[in-house]
């Protein structure tokens, strides 16, 4: 829903554009003088300002002069009784969208406001687009060839044509607002707003406010009517990561939005509806949630249309070496250094770690090593402590039997290492011998030796 703020220090005229623009399905905010209007503009989120030229202390084309510093978009139809040409040419040199004068047909002034409207939503899709393509949130912005990961794609293919609901599943760090945006931005809606909201990092008083908006005085410190996500994505996309943190009371309101696409603000009576596509994404394993009781079992088969489950960065250790390689020149470049190495150690380091903090785990440790290495080398004693190599000691007496001849049962080991590294590491010879801290050559040899065919 538009909302349009009307300016006129002029009772009557505000009673009547209410009245004539409120049918129209427009939401009407009022304000008898600049002051008061200047502060809406600050604390409101407006589509529209109608205001009269001449009014007593602040005039409009002050007001106009004073919106374009607040709001430099936000389009500003100027009336007048007293219209001259002079006044026009000077109202449209300011930024005016457009001028009218009064007494004004009631046909023309709903056309005005609605090609207002329209190019002011083409500025906000176009500004939205262009924060798309500056952040790449495409195919490309999500790393990896694994199998999984090849299959992400293609789920991703098929569904972002359609507007069906859908839940991404994975731990944390995964990567699960990617595949969100990489959806929303390959599809119909991709030129309108992709909105996002944690459902785990509000309370359920501020959730419920940034999911439906409120009203000017809906509670203690709510000074000014707000829009909520729903409204605001609009069109667009709305997604809800970790929505199994939301509280039993909102799960039914967000049934009830689902189910019939139209909703009120907090403190408000008057119904909005909105067109919008729902992704959610959580960390818990829903299913069990429900079992528990803790997430309602309708709420998660709306939600759960099509499922994509992210897995984590350990089932797909042969996407490391993309990844590092990706993290290494976003990094570098950000510190002035051009080329990025990692030692031998580094590498088997790196495909020997579980990495339960996955894909983001994984880019801070980067960002941490580029910044702490010397000459572009990163080093075993750039990384976490974690990454060091201490292990424990290998339980020979319970994994070798006793007797087993020494060299026929190093060489069993050696081509089980060698035979496991190419398989992590999609047969790439040079990428296995990383792993295992040898040379190229060396694992040439023993694919030689042991009649490994790749």
């Amino acid at each position: 829903m538009e909302t349009i703020l009307i300016v006129d220090d002029e009772k009557n005229y505000l009673v009547v554009l209410k009245a004539l623009l409120e049918p129209e399905g427009y939401e009407i905010l009022t304000a008898v003088n600049a002051r008061e209007a200047i502060r809406l503009i600050r604390e409101s989120e407006l589509d529209l300002v109608i205001t009269d030229m001449k009014m007593p202390g602040i005039t409009g084309m002050e007001l106009l002069e004073e919106s374009k510093k607040v709001a430099p978009d936000l389009p500003v139809i100027m009336m007048t009784a007293f219209g001259t040409i002079e006044m026009a040419v000077e109202a449209m040199k300011k930024r005016a969208y457009d001028y009218i004068t009064k007494p004004f047909q009631n046909e023309e002034l709903k056309l005005t406001i609605k090609k207002a409207l329209e190019n002011y939503r083409l500025i906000k899709e176009n500004r939205f687009l262009s924060e798309a393509l500056s952040d790449r949130y495409r195919y490309g912005n999500i790393i990896g060839k694994s199998k999984p990961m090849l299959e992400i794609y293609d789920l991703i293919q098929k569904v972002a044509q359609s507007k069906v609901f859908v839940l991404i599943a994975g731990a944390s760090g995964t990567g699960k607002e990617l595949i969100a945006k990489a959806i929303h931005y390959n599809s119909p809606r991709k030129d309108r707003p992709f909105i996002s909201v944690n459902c785990g990092a509000l309370t359920e008083t501020l959730l419920e406010s940034e999911l439906f908006g409120h009203e000017k005085g809906a509670f203690t410190g709510a000074v000014a009517m707000k829009k909520g996500r729903f409204e605001l994505a609009d069109g667009g996309t709305l997604f809800l990561d970790e929505v199994g943190e939301m509280p039993a009371s909102l799960q039914v309101k967000l049934l009830r939005i689902l189910q019939e696409m139209e909703f009120e603000r907090v403190g408000g009576t008057q119904t909005i509806h909105t067109d919008v596509r729902v992704i959610s994404a959580s960390n818990k394993n829903l299913k069990e949630e429900v079992a528990k009781g803790a997430f309602r079992e309708d709420l998660f088969y709306r939600l759960n249309v099509i499922n994509i489950e992210v897995p984590p960065l350990r089932e797909r250790v042969e996407d490391i070496r993309l990844l590092v390689n990706h993290f290494a020149q976003k990094y570098g470049q950000d510190e002035g250094k051009d080329k990025i190495e990692l030692s031998g150690q580094v590498w088997k380091a790196f495909y020997r770690y579980s990495w339960p903090g996955n894909v983001r785990e994984l880019e801070n440790t980067i960002e941490r090593a580029v910044v702490l290495s010397s000459n572009g080398k990163i080093d075993l004693e750039d990384l976490p402590d974690e990454f060091s190599e201490k292990r424990e000691d290998l339980d020979v007496d319970r994994f070798i039997p006793l007797g087993a001849p020494l060299q026929k049962t190093l060489e069993e080991i050696e081509e089980r290492l060698v035979r496991r590294a190419l398989k992590e590491c999609d047969n790439i010879q040079s990428h296995a011998a990383e792993m295992l801290g040898i040379t190229k050559s060396l694992i040439q040899h023993k694919l030689k030796k042991y009649n490994i065919t790749i």
